[in-house]
């Protein structure tokens, strides 16, 4: 079974809704990638267009933005500290967008989209 982003076949109201046609390729999309932390691993899809788009599976650094002194520099990741997504990926140390991390820094915000951008950066708190 795939994951479908086109029209539901139900209406809110509970009603069913005919369909005019069958799905298309482009309407569907894919499991969620659950980048966790680990050795560094990366793979590659294809995208809309032949595109490409590189997804973090595992990963053991990110790029730290510190505010004060206004530079970026690389960090271990620790643990996972928060997640707003799904609270159990923390147990799991799932990061995505807007998951806390304790880094060898201190605490992170993760800014990037580890299952989309292919890197995670974060913003030091």
């Amino acid at each position: 079974m795939t994951i479908f982003q086109g029209k539901a076949s139900k209406k809110f109201t509970g009603g069913k809704r005919r369909a005019a046609r069958l799905k298309k390729r482009h309407e569907l999309g894919r499991e969620p990638t659950l980048t966790k932390i680990g050795e560094a691993s990366r793979k590659t899809l294809r995208g809309m267009g032949g595109s490409q788009k590189t997804v973090v599976l595992r990963e053991e650094k990110l790029n730290v933005y510190i505010p004060k002194d206004k530079k970026t520099v690389v960090a271990k990741i620790v643990t996972v500290k928060e997640n707003p997504a799904n609270p159990h990926y923390v147990q799991r140390n799932i990061m995505t967008k807007g998951t806390v991390v304790q880094t060898e820094l201190g605490m992170a915000r993760i800014t990037s989209r580890p299952g989309q951008d292919g890197t995670i950066n974060a913003v030091l708190l």
